[in-house]
C-alpha cells in the first residue's frame, strides 16, 4: 500500500464516520485551539464551530470543514494531543470495521465457515 493510498482513505472514513464521531468527539476542550493553531480551520471556521449550540452540532459543523487529506491527518495528530485518541482509532479502525475484515478474511483463510464464527462471536457479546 502507497503511504498516499493510507492517508487518503482518512477522508471517506472520516466521512463515512460522521455520525458516530459526532457523538464522540470532545471539540470545547482544547481541540478546536489545536486545528487554530495547526492552520487545519482558520479563525473564521473556528469561530462557525463554536457559535454551534450543542456539541454534535459543533462536531458536525467540524467534520463538514474536513476537507482534505492533510487536513485529516493533523485533525488525527490534534486528537491524539488532546487525548482523544480513542477516536484516532475508531477512524483509523474505520469504526471497528477494519478489524472485522481482517479477522473474517482470516477465518475465512482457514476453512472456517460463517457458522463456525457464530459461536465465536456470541461468546464475545457476553464477555
Amino acid at each position: 500500500m502507497h503511504a498516499d493510498d493510507k492517508t487518503g482513505s482518512l477522508l471517506q472514513a472520516v466521512t463515512t464516520l460522521k455520525s458516530s464521531l459526532a457523538e464522540m468527539i470532545e471539540p470545547d476542550f482544547g481541540l478546536l485551539d489545536r486545528l487554530l493553531a495547526t492552520k487545519v480551520l482558520t479563525r473564521r471556521q473556528i469561530a462557525s464551530v463554536r457559535a454551534e449550540r450543542t456539541v454534535y452540532n459543533r462536531n458536525d459543523t467540524l467534520l463538514d470543514l474536513l476537507t482534505g487529506e492533510a487536513q485529516c491527518k493533523e485533525f488525527l495528530k490534534a486528537l491524539q494531543r488532546t487525548d482523544q485518541t480513542h477516536v484516532v482509532n475508531y477512524i483509523t479502525q474505520r469504526g471497528g470495521q477494519k478489524h472485522n475484515e481482517t479477522h473474517l478474511s482470516t477465518v475465512a483463510q482457514n476453512g472456517k465457515t460463517s457458522n463456525d464464527i457464530i459461536p465465536h462471536l456470541s461468546r464475545l457479546e457476553m464477555v
